[in-house]
């Protein structure tokens, strides 16, 4: 009888949620530009993020992201660097997804960086296609098409992506669902950089005690020492509360970072689906400002304990789920609203 009750109390909170949200939902408008190959998603006539597929990435990218007031929560550089932000690994931009090692090309950390003659141990995602792009009233989608292939254009992989945008006055949600299909036979094999990526505004990065350097967009270097950096005030917990940096390499169906920037507390939020492989997910999160989740390096989480490698076959696909919520109030979200936007996510 008790576990009735939690489970009638626990379904209660959950559908309480979804209808206050439902009674909120504002409008999603998607406007396409394919001269710069980008589409700009509005919500509540306020600009969102924009999904970016030029020819000059090595990845789509949704850049930048924006709290539901208009505060930018990613970072600026490589595409629009700030003053004091830090400048280290070029390949993090805005929001993504790609992974380290398929057949041993290194999809994650390509970037404008890497040396000519090094590009040839790394891969390349090409969005060829968007398939559909459609405005709402309650909610937005955008599907597209893209290849995973190596410098040689030899495809791997065939990507179809759908986003899906919604927001109310304080909040932004995206969910992802991504079809990956082996035009060849594949193995992702288990590596630390993936899957699903954020890299974050300088002040939700975690308070350093250690020195750390700044490089302007005018090459101007400014080292930092440990434990002064008064911007960064940001933390984990994951949903197993495991909190700051011993979020790293741990499970766990949700993990949010939050801090304060300006006079709010900023919650960023990654919600893992029951039905992807390898749930709940691993948690690669990053002091320094990398948000990403990874159920495929489990080798590298574990220690060296299990393994997953997963491997598909020529013509076999594989699919992953995925929920990033930015909320801006006066608090952070709770434990408690946070396994409620999960069970949402779940049905």
């Amino acid at each position: 009888m008790n576990k009735l009750l939690k489970c009638a109390g626990t379904c209660a909170f959950s559908l309480c949620i979804s209808s206050a949200l439902l009674a909120q939902q504002q409008a999603v408008k998607l406007v396409r530009n394919d001269k710069l190959r980008k589409i700009d998603v509005l919500i509540g006539g306020k600009p969102f993020t924009s999904f970016q597929y030029p020819d000059t990435l090595e990845k789509p990218i949704l850049y930048p992201i924006r709290a539901a007031n208009g505060t930018v929560v990613t970072r600026g550089f490589p595409i629009s660097p700030l003053p004091g932000e830090p400048t280290d690994h070029p390949h993090h931009m805005g929001i993504w997804f790609n992974y380290e090692n398929v057949n041993g090309l290194d999809f994650w950390n390509n970037s404008y960086a890497i040396p000519k003659e090094k590009k040839g141990g790394y891969g390349w995602i090409k969005t060829d296609k968007i398939v559909e792009a459609t405005d709402g009233a309650a909610k937005g989608s955008l599907t597209y098409h893209a290849t995973w292939t190596n410098q040689q254009n030899e495809v791997l992989l065939e990507e179809t992506t759908k986003l899906e945008f919604s927001g109310d006055p304080h909040q932004r949600i995206i969910d992802r669902t991504t079809e990956l299909k082996a035009v060849k036979e594949v193995q992702f094999k288990d590596a630390k950089d993936g899957l699903l990526g954020m890299r974050v505004a300088h002040e939700l990065q975690i308070p350093s005690q250690e020195d750390q350097k700044f490089t302007d967009d005018k090459g101007i270097v400014t080292v930092v020492k440990g434990g002064t950096d008064k911007t960064a005030n940001g933390t984990y917990l994951t949903s197993e509360g495991k909190q700051g940096n011993d979020a790293w390499s741990t499970r766990g169906r949700w993990c949010k970072l939050y801090g304060k920037m300006g006079a709010d507390s900023v919650t960023i939020a990654m919600i893992d689906h029951p039905t992807n492989p390898n749930y709940p997910t691993f948690w690669h999160a990053r002091g320094y400002g990398l948000f990403a989740l990874n159920p495929l390096g489990e080798n590298v989480f574990t220690n060296g304990k299990s393994t997953k490698n997963l491997q598909l076959k020529k013509g076999e696909s594989v699919r992953f789920r995925y929920r990033v919520v930015i909320d801006e109030n006066n608090k952070t979200l709770s434990p408690a609203q946070l396994n409620g936007l999960a069970d949402a996510f779940a049905r």
